[in-house]
């Protein structure tokens, strides 16, 4: 066994993890070549932290080590969530997983493509009809709110308008003092963004139990019924599900859907992407390769063991960074460049290679609802429009956190295709 490349640092003083925030991808990318591994170790929220940026690694620590590395007790999205499928280990956490596996599988999953057309019909059906540009991002989260709060609570914005826009509101408080907390560990007054978090959390914790005891219809319905472990399990997964983070990671695939395809340039891809359904699914492939809209995850060693042959020891922290992962050159050559027909070639039936939204037994348990929702979405945007950047010359780097997204908004321009061409697509 090897020792881990890098410096682990000393405590506080050696501490990178506001050089990690601030250019996540920078942070990697410097010691990948620094190190020559793409595997190292250095200071992360004060932890000697192994960070993970290769496949075979990540397929090691999330996949055929799961039981070794477990999920961090102390996590703050315990703190903010409860005990949930996501934050919870061993049998606890297969049980949850049993449980609620049949509300995101089968019949409930088909039983919401209705409901993802029609959500996706109110939001998209007019991007042209003012004649303006449109900032995609906000356009797409709002989007990805409407679907989020419809399925999984039965609230409509045009049934129940305050309702709707006060849980809109206390979601994004939450997550707002979810995200401050691990950077803000170093900044004046933090706790004062944590302590407004927590209540926006028994504020929505309320109106979720009013829903679970009131509400006997669709996924609440569901849900309230399933045999869970404890009397919170539902109303603590209830608020997981309503997370603004979900809504977010929708309109960050969206949003880097429609970059990817933008312009006058990309016109002869969308045109394929419209005419064949396996080259449609190979174009969202890359766009979750190239553009995850989460920057990774932490597991901790619960015994002495290995990553890549690296020595590993009990109680270390190892984080997988789906950035550097997606693009390891030893499985996808030419790593930065948007090639959807590499999922007909060499990387065919590779798929489980992505850690978009995690891998392995621990992944997603929304990932095939998601993958639902995007393509419904990206779907209706090719049938029925094309666009371009508007203005063209717009900045389009990107920031990794807490999700994915441009760095400064992008406005975007549809034209509505004509009804010849709308003929012709799938």
């Amino acid at each position: 066994m090897s020792k881990l490349p890098g410096n682990p640092g000393y405590s506080v003083l050696g501490d990178k993890s506001l050089e990690f925030y601030k250019d996540p991808v920078g942070f990697c990318d410097h010691r990948l070549e620094k190190h020559a591994s793409r595997v190292f170790q250095s200071r992360l929220l004060n932890k000697p932290t192994a960070f993970v940026c290769s496949v075979r690694g990540m397929r090691e620590l999330l996949h055929e080590k799961s039981g070794v590395f477990l999920k961090d007790p102390t996590d703050l999205m315990t703190n903010m969530y409860g005990d949930t499928l996501v934050t919870t280990n061993g049998e606890e956490a297969c049980l949850l997983r049993l449980s609620l596996s049949s509300l995101f599988s089968g019949a409930c999953l088909k039983s919401w493509n209705n409901d993802l057309i029609s959500v996706c019909e109110r939001h998209l059906q007019t991007l042209s009809a003012s004649g303006e540009p449109q900032c995609v991002y906000s356009l797409f989260k709002c989007l990805g709110t409407e679907l989020v709060l419809g399925l999984f609570l039965n609230i409509q914005p045009d049934e129940q308008p305050q309702l709707y826009q006060e849980i809109t509101e206390l979601c994004t408080q939450h997550w707002h003092g979810l995200i401050s907390a691990p950077v803000s560990l170093k900044v004046p007054m933090w706790s004062s963004g944590f302590s407004t978090a927590l209540e926006a959390r028994d504020k929505l914790m309320d109106i979720i139990k009013d829903k679970l005891e009131n509400d006997k219809h669709g996924f609440v319905g569901s849900l309230g019924s399933l045999p869970l472990p404890h009397p919170c399990c539902a109303s603590q997964h209830l608020l997981l599900f309503i997370s603004a983070l979900i809504p977010k990671a929708l309109a960050s695939l969206l949003t880097s859907f429609t970059l990817a395809l933008s312009g006058p340039q990309q016109e002869q891809i969308r045109q394929r992407a419209r005419a064949e359904p396996e080259f449609f699914r190979c174009v969202l492939l890359e766009v979750q390769r190239l553009w995850p809209p989460f920057i990774g995850g932490r597991r901790i060693a619960n015994k002495d063991t290995t990553i890549e042959g690296f020595s590993v020891p009990q109680g270390q922290v190892v984080m997988y960074v789906s950035h550097a992962v997606h693009r390891d050159p030893e499985v996808f050559q030419q790593p930065d460049d948007f090639l959807p027909d590499r999922w007909t070639g060499r990387n065919a039936g590779q798929e489980q290679l992505l850690c978009c939204l995690g891998n392995g037994p621990r992944n997603c348990i929304g990932a095939k609802l998601t993958d639902s929702f995007v393509k419904t979405a990206c779907s209706y945007l090719l049938t029925h429009y094309d666009w371009s950047l508007d203005p063209p010359d717009q900045n389009t780097t990107y920031k990794w956190l807490p999700v994915s997204r441009p760095a400064e908004p992008l406005y975007l321009s549809f034209t509505r295709l004509d009804a010849h061409t709308q003929k012709h697509t799938h």
